[in-house]
């Protein structure tokens, strides 16, 4: 897991969190992340965060959801235990068209549950860095994440200018740990004890 160094600037309204994400990408800063208490419609646009691909995923759990249930049921009428009942067909298709429909659906909810819960990082025992104990609270926060080439004076006067306050710089994990809030330091905050010979 890599430690970063971070900017963070605190902002109390999206009317000037927005232009000043606009403003950092045209600067060329490296954007982390930006934390808001409720969604900002084309924020993600706006830091240039791709269209999700949840909806294709959502079509391919289906699909296979669909797959599983026909092929299951053909082999258990064809192949497994096959039942001569009224001289009706082995495979009825409409028959079949309720439970398939059924694991169509629960194969693309639990698989896009799942598949978001993966990519938002939010699965049980996981833990981030929290920059700002109000980030999620009524306050924004835009977090801009260090390079070799970056200054951190000047991206704290740059932050300042578009209209940040409580201006600070945090090194932090960048990545996520599993762990617990009220128990585990962070891993990068773990002080090794001296081994005694």
């Amino acid at each position: 897991m890599a430690v970063k160094n971070f900017v963070v600037g605190l902002f109390d309204d999206e009317a000037v969190l927005f232009p000043a994400v606009k403003k950092v990408r045209t600067a060329g800063y490296k954007l982390h992340d930006v934390y808001t208490p409720f969604p900002v419609h084309g924020l993600d646009h706006a830091m240039g965060l791709r269209e999700s691909s949840l909806h294709t995923a959502g079509f391919i759990y289906g699909i296979t959801g669909t797959t599983t249930a026909l092929s299951f049921m053909s082999w258990v009428f064809n192949v497994d235990w096959p039942l001569n009942i009224g001289g009706k067909p082995h495979f009825p298709l409409p028959a079949f068209i309720p439970i398939t429909f059924e694991l169509t659906v629960l194969f693309a909810a639990v698989g896009m549950v799942m598949t978001f819960c993966w990519l938002c990082q939010i699965m049980p025992g996981v833990k981030k860095h929290i920059f700002h104990p109000r980030q999620t609270d009524d306050k924004f926060v835009m977090v801009i994440e260090l390079t070799e080439k970056t200054n951190a004076e000047e991206v704290k006067s740059f932050l300042q200018a578009a209209g940040a306050h409580d201006i600070n710089e945090q090194q932090a994990e960048a990545g996520w740990w599993f762990g617990r809030f009220d128990k585990d330091d962070e891993p990068y905050l773990r002080k090794v004890k001296p081994v005694n010979a």
